[in-house]
Order: structure tokens, then C-alpha cells, then sequence
């Protein structure tokens, strides 16, 4: 079980194709915080459909795409 796991499973069950998350509501979904190692880790996300688009440091921001079908 991956250090994201259960934000990856909150992000495949959420049901939307495109949002944004900001790090404080990553922290709570994921429950421990959010570091660096994310960048690591986000390599994890494609097994649940989904990818990291654009993080924000300014905006305190993570967007997150759902990939489609055919790139799965």
C-alpha cells in the first residue's frame, strides 16, 4: 500500500474528470502530509486512471486530469 493510496482511490471514485485540490484537502484525504515525496509517488496515480496536470506552488494547487480510455 502505497503512501497515497487512499487519495488515489478518493480521486478515482470522486467522479469528476478535471479538478483541482489544494495541498491542505490532499493532507486530509490522504491523512499524513503532503511533501515532496509526492512527486514520486504521483507516478502511482495512472493505475487508478488519472494523472497529475499542473501543481501550483503559489495557488497551493494540485489539478488533476482524468485519462482517457484509449491512453489507459
Amino acid at each position: 500500500m502505497g503512501k497515497y493510496e487512499a487519495l488515489w482511490k478518493w480521486i478515482s471514485e470522486n467522479g469528476t474528470e478535471r479538478f483541482s485540490l489544494r495541498f491542505s484537502e490532499i493532507e486530509k484525504i490522504a491523512g499524513v502530509p503532503l511533501d515532496h515525496s509526492f512527486l514520486k509517488y504521483k507516478k502511482e496515480l495512472p493505475e487508478y486512471g488519472f494523472k497529475v496536470g499542473k501543481i501550483s506552488m503559489k495557488e497551493q494547487t494540485v489539478l488533476f486530469e482524468k485519462i482517457p480510455e484509449k491512453d489507459c
